[in-house]
């Protein structure tokens, strides 16, 4: 996500991030692996109506022009849309029409991989409440990105989740982040009700 630290005021706003580094064009090459990503974008969205007693809620007051920019995610639940996904960033930058490009990258299986990228779109449903935002990376399915944890001083650390339970990232501005600071969002998921034994960390340059 690297970005020039000053953007404009925007007064309407986005959404941000996405769960694969698959691009459009490797889908619609592959008709299964297409059917798989919709199927599962479907059961995504279905689980969203369920309580599953897990505590997704956002926090408040996020500033959109200082969250943009590059994160590292520096630990994931792992998912088959990242699989042996190594060096992740997540890039958001404001494009003209007022939505938000998002650039996702990594390497696979090793930080000597063969680098691969993804480029979507991000809005925001409600513009008085950014840390709910939807982001899409194939056609108009979203998928929602929510803020649930961040550094409201600095952002410099944030973790988000989604409509189910299976997602979670803790992203960081550098590349590492400090012991201190991870467990404590560590604890914070696992107050939360998720699964923290099924985090891992994700290799950075």
């Amino acid at each position: 996500m690297t970005l020039s630290p000053s953007h404009p005021s925007i007064h309407s706003s986005v959404q941000l991030f996405s769960v694969t580094l698959y691009t459009n064009e490797y889908l619609m090459k592959k008709p299964v692996l297409l059917a798989l990503f919709l199927s599962i974008l479907c059961c995504n969205c279905s689980s969203q109506s369920k309580d599953s007693g897990v505590d997704k809620s956002t926090v408040s007051g996020v500033d959109l022009n200082r969250y943009l920019g590059r994160w590292y995610e520096v630990a994931r639940f792992d998912h088959s849309f990242e699989k042996g996904l190594t060096g992740v960033t997540a890039t958001y930058s404001l494009r003209s029409d007022g939505k938000i490009k998002v650039l996702n990258e990594g390497y696979k299986n090793s930080l000597d991989g063969r680098h691969k990228k993804a480029v979507g779109k991000a809005m925001i449903p409600n513009p008085q409440d950014l840390s709910k935002l939807k982001v899409s990376f194939f056609l108009n399915f979203y998928a929602d990105y929510l803020i649930m944890e961040l550094d409201q001083v600095n952002y410099q650390y944030a973790m988000i989740g989604s409509n189910s339970d299976n997602f979670i990232w803790i992203l960081n501005r550098e590349p590492k982040i400090s012991d201190s600071i991870y467990n404590m969002l560590v604890e914070k998921a696992k107050k939360r009700g998720f699964a923290v034994e099924n985090l891992i960390k994700v290799p950075q340059k």
